[in-house]
């Protein structure tokens, strides 16, 4: 049983997509700090003159748990991000097919970060393909503060006995407790690849609302194409 867990992200990217189809449950970890200028709150589309943030403006200090970031009501975002999309794929080919499930997901009024970056992800990944389940990691009891306990406690929780972890896990990861829990661990090291896409030169690391809208059946094995997984922390010259 493998497990992949990361914290929610708004509209992710293709590498998200990819761990997530990866595993045989996904958990996202709700139970940590935000991150100011992540991704949990923000994406990026491809306009016409480039790449664009969508970002979810949101009322967040230093030290706030995810679940308690709140979206800022108060800006008319919903309405811009929809906007924006229509008009940068106006002439993708699946725009169509999505555009009411769009339509719901900016229609809903949002209170706080962690569902609606959770739905959007969810909606991502199952457009794509993706029939991974997932799960919240406020959901399974799991009490550990130390990273690396909190995400054996996980496993164990969902049964797992290998993590899929990300590129960098090893910053702050200790393999050694893995091991000694008896979880295999295995890295990611995803290439990106290339695809075509609207507006000229390809640009990397957009959402994956990029390739759904272009490439639409094709974008899971599309995107699956980036898979590179390892027994060992990928090295900086990989």
């Amino acid at each position: 049983m493998r497990v992949a867990i990361h914290q929610p992200q708004y509209m992710p990217w293709l590498g998200y997509l990819a761990k997530w189809a990866a595993a045989d449950v996904f958990v996202f970890l709700d139970i940590v700090q935000y991150e100011k200028n992540g991704w949990q709150n923000r994406n990026r589309i491809k306009t016409a003159a480039g790449p664009r943030w969508l970002t979810v403006p949101v009322h967040a200090r230093l030290g706030t748990p995810i679940a308690a970031v709140a979206v800022d009501a108060a800006q008319p975002w919903r309405e811009r991000h929809r906007r924006a999309i229509e008009d940068a794929y106006a002439r993708a080919p699946y725009l169509a097919r999505h555009r009411d499930a769009l339509g719901r997901l900016y229609a809903t009024s949002w209170e706080r970060l962690t569902p609606l970056a959770v739905a959007s992800a969810e909606w991502l990944a199952g457009a794509v393909g993706i029939s991974t389940p997932a799960r919240l990691a406020s959901t399974l009891n799991v009490s550990a503060n130390d990273a690396t306990e909190r995400l054996i406690a996980i496993c164990r929780a969902v049964g797992a006995d290998t993590y899929l972890a990300g590129r960098d896990g090893a910053r702050y990861m200790d393999p050694d407790a893995f091991a000694a829990a008896g979880i295999a661990v295995r890295y990611q090291d995803y290439k990106h690849p290339e695809y075509a896409q609207l507006h000229g030169e390809f640009a990397p690391f957009l959402s994956g609302l990029d390739l759904l809208l272009t490439h639409g059946d094709d974008a899971l094995g599309i995107l699956r194409r980036g898979d590179t997984w390892s027994p060992h922390p990928p090295t900086s010259s990989d």
